[in-house]
């Protein structure tokens, strides 16, 4: 195997419990993720790693509906979660995803994967070019290995590409640049309730008319003539959870 997707979901969300689960035009915003990542011409297999608590049920529920393999694992150690699930498979590459990204484009997924050199270690948008929620993050399985055996810090276990961005020195990193300049600043990403709004409002458009298999240009389109939906969100900052994480971050070396 070489593309080995890792979706990242659990239902026990602080800022807007459950998101997973929500209604996006009569289907799961997991769902919604999964089938989209599911579109790229590259991906092996799709697999949803999420933690061993009660409250994931109905998302394991949803996965085996969907004949969607999960992995459970640790609530707080994420890296560890991602990379047990990765060694069963031993693919050559990890490409972590989050489920709160229903608008996913699968297109620059394939596109980064096509741009990939040979010795790099993890691909990323380092420069945030990407809107929030059209994250790409492709991990070399070595790379995730030593991340999982070095990495010390509680945000660096919860963050799961956050030791190898902090070790540059030991990684090569290459940058992934969108090419449709000047949206990086918006807002894409399900964590709040006013996301949800957002979201809810570009899915009802499409899908009303039959068109499942949208993209960031038809997104840019629809929202030009509907300049009033962006301030929705706007109030939001990108990467809150990180930058929480790092101002609380302690060591775990002695846990």
């Amino acid at each position: 195997m070489k593309y080995l997707v890792l979706i990242q979901a659990r239902c026990g969300s602080s800022r807007l419990p459950e998101k997973v689960m929500l209604d996006l035009c009569g289907k799961p915003d997991l769902q919604r993720v999964v089938e989209r990542v599911q579109r790229s011409r590259y991906v092996d297999e799709v697999i949803v790693v999420t933690s061993i608590e009660k409250s994931n049920l109905p998302l394991i529920k949803l996965c085996a509906e969907m004949g969607i393999r999960v992995f459970t694992g640790s609530e707080e150690d994420v890296l560890d979660r991602y990379w047990q699930a990765a060694k069963l498979l031993n693919p050559e590459y990890v490409i972590r995803v989050t489920a709160d990204c229903p608008l996913y484009d699968w297109r620059y997924l394939d596109m980064a994967i096509e741009q990939m050199q040979e010795d790099t270690d993890y691909m990323t948008e380092l420069t945030e070019t990407f809107p929030d929620g059209e994250d790409i993050e492709i991990i070399k399985l070595s790379a995730l290995k030593e991340a999982w055996k070095e990495a010390k810090m509680a945000s660096e276990r919860e963050h799961v590409t956050l030791y190898i961005r902090n070790h540059s020195d030991k990684f090569h990193i290459q940058n992934l640049e969108c090419p449709i300049p000047g949206i990086g600043e918006k807002r894409w990403t399900l964590d709040e309730e006013e996301d949800y709004q957002l979201i809810c409002a570009i899915y009802e458009y499409f899908i009303s008319r039959g068109k499942e298999d949208f993209v960031t240009e038809d997104i840019l389109s629809f929202l030009s003539k509907n300049p009033e939906l962006e301030k929705v969100n706007a109030m939001y900052k990108r990467n809150e959870g990180l930058l929480k994480s790092i101002k609380e971050d302690k060591s775990v070396i002695d846990e």
